[in-house]
């Protein structure tokens, strides 16, 4: 009997599905394209010549320097923030058994749900009813709120993998919770944890809508990127810094699905 699987897709399905990628990333390779063009003012397709300068321009740029810094300091710090937070919930949730822990586990993923707006304005009121002026600080906790989500996602899926005999044989052999955390968890949710780490400080490289509402006067990468294209100084700047955005959020994606595509198999499982 033939499988389906050998079975060529329609022309049609794959005109739709080449349509749709074209759709979703023609426009990302133009950021690249007008990232060597000579004419510095417009966008002109086809551009009327290719260069490198923007390269060396974009590297002497001090306020790239400066926001790129302030991106990468607030996206490491947010990640580690939600490493910690994100693990400690999604053990909570996944292993143990409490009243509400259905409503708990709902409340972690709200933030990333709710419209980012919803989220700053949130994030914004509250700073200003505590009376916590904007800083480097009120930048990291927004960015943190999601942070934790996508930490808390990964995590709690592979805790549910893991089988709780490990667990029980590693109390039974006298290990306590901490080499119990070493030794037999923490191997089996290592991938997961980094994957989620990797798509956390993604996520905040390049996140604009909370940080429009939490960074007070400062500027991020992307803000900064806003703020170029509202008064354009040296267009082809700008796209050289998204496409440096692109490779640096593309990357750790790569990496985060490559860590999780085997995460189907339920660690001890048959034992």
């Amino acid at each position: 009997m033939r499988s389906d699987r050998n079975t060529s897709a329609p022309l049609g399905l794959k005109i739709a599905a080449g349509a749709g990628l074209a759709f979703l990333h023609l426009p990302i390779l133009l950021i690249f394209l007008y990232a060597f063009t000579t004419e510095e003012k417009s966008y002109q397709f086809p551009p009327p010549g290719y260069t490198l300068q923007w390269f060396a321009v974009t590297w002497n740029r001090p306020d790239v320097w400066a926001a790129m810094g302030l991106s990468v300091r607030v996206a490491a710090i947010s990640t580690a923030i939600a490493l910690v937070l994100g693990t400690l919930c999604a053990a909570a949730v996944s292993q143990t058994k409490f009243f509400g822990r259905e409503t708990i586990s709902l409340l972690v993923i709200l933030p990333i749900a709710l419209p980012g707006i919803i989220t700053g304005i949130a994030l914004r009121s509250s700073f200003s009813f505590a009376e916590i002026p904007f800083s480097f600080w009120t930048i990291v906790l927004g960015h943190a709120t999601f942070c934790v989500v996508v930490v808390y996602n990964n995590a709690v899926a592979r805790f549910r993998r893991v089988s709780g005999s490990l667990i029980e044989a590693s109390m039974d052999l006298g290990a306590d919770g901490f080499q119990t955390f070493r030794y037999i968890i923490l191997p089996n949710i290592g991938t997961a944890l980094l994957a989620g780490g990797m798509l956390a400080f993604a996520l905040s490289f390049d996140e604009v809508i909370v940080t429009t509402f939490t960074a007070g006067q400062q500027s991020t990468l992307p803000i900064w990127m806003l703020e170029e294209l509202v008064r354009p100084r040296q267009r082809p700047v700008t796209n050289v810094v998204a496409m440096v955005v692109v490779l640096l959020t593309f990357l750790p994606i790569l990496g985060a699905y490559y860590l999780t595509r085997d995460g189907d198999q339920v660690a001890g499982g048959g034992k």
